[in-house]
């Protein structure tokens, strides 16, 4: 089971703070801009959220 839970980890962003920050650092934003994107986009699936940034770049 831990493999699973490991995989889903690495594809998916979550609320949690250190994650946005993370994300936010990767694509050099902001985590509120993270977030912003995670809620437009309906996703926290992190191709999808990283593609939402690309687009406003």
């Amino acid at each position: 089971m831990a493999k699973k839970g490991a995989k889903v980890e690495r594809t998916s962003v979550s609320e949690q703070p250190h994650e946005l920050k993370y994300e936010a650092k990767k694509e050099g934003t902001t985590p509120k801009k993270v977030e912003a994107a995670k809620k437009s986009t309906a996703s926290n699936k992190r191709a999808t959220v990283e593609k939402k940034l690309e687009s406003k770049k």
